[in-house]
């Protein structure tokens, strides 16, 4: 169980910080700058909630287990394989809860209008937040991949297939909260030439 008694410790002063390990590593780190990622993927999805929770309740459902799973996927990216045993055993994303989020996907994809075009991030305040949240989800996953290629270094396979399939979520809920796709923006090339 977590538990968090001062907020401030000033183990941090120096611009370190503490793995789930105990190891300290640069604030810079990519494995930090991964995790750290995850975590503003996951405060966007929670500002993105502020305009589903009480229209699309489904949605919201869905954005609240994803938000719960960032938070083992932070937990994951934290605690780096390194192959050497552990004292606890350390929190994974599993393959379940990658389908969990493929099926919602296809829940909310059977309604929605075909694309004609890229759609542009926007529509409604609801599709705007979750555009945003889906572009962060992205970056947190070009993050994880970098990290993965540095030697040394593992990076959990279902962690990158999660963080993948949760900005594919983004985008369809995006459409989804546009009235089904009637109301998404799109991108007409050359428009302003």
């Amino acid at each position: 169980m977590v538990r968090l008694n001062n907020i401030y410790t000033r183990t941090g002063d120096a611009g370190t910080t503490g793995l789930g390990t105990g190891e300290r590593r640069l604030k810079c780190d990519q494995r930090v700058e991964a995790y750290g990622a995850v975590d503003e993927a996951n405060a966007c999805i929670g500002m993105a909630r502020v305009h589903t929770a009480s229209a699309h309740p489904v949605i919201d459902a869905m954005l609240g287990r994803i938000q719960n799973d960032l938070f083992d996927l932070g937990a994951d990216l934290s605690t780096p394989d390194t192959g050497k045993k552990l004292d606890y055993e350390p929190l994974r994303i599993i393959a379940s809860q990658v389908e969990r989020v493929e099926q919602d996907i296809d829940l909310l994809n059977k309604d929605l209008q075909p694309l004609r075009s890229f759609v542009l991030n926007g529509g409604t305040p609801a599709a705007a937040a979750l555009h945003l949240a889906r572009t962060v989800a992205r970056r947190a996953e070009r993050e994880m991949v970098a990290l993965a290629q540095l030697e040394g270094e593992h990076v959990n396979a279902e962690g990158i297939r999660y963080i993948n399939r949760v900005s594919d979520l983004l985008f369809v809920a995006a459409r989804a909260v546009n009235d089904n796709g009637n109301a998404d923006v799109l991108w007409v090339p050359g428009k302003n030439r």
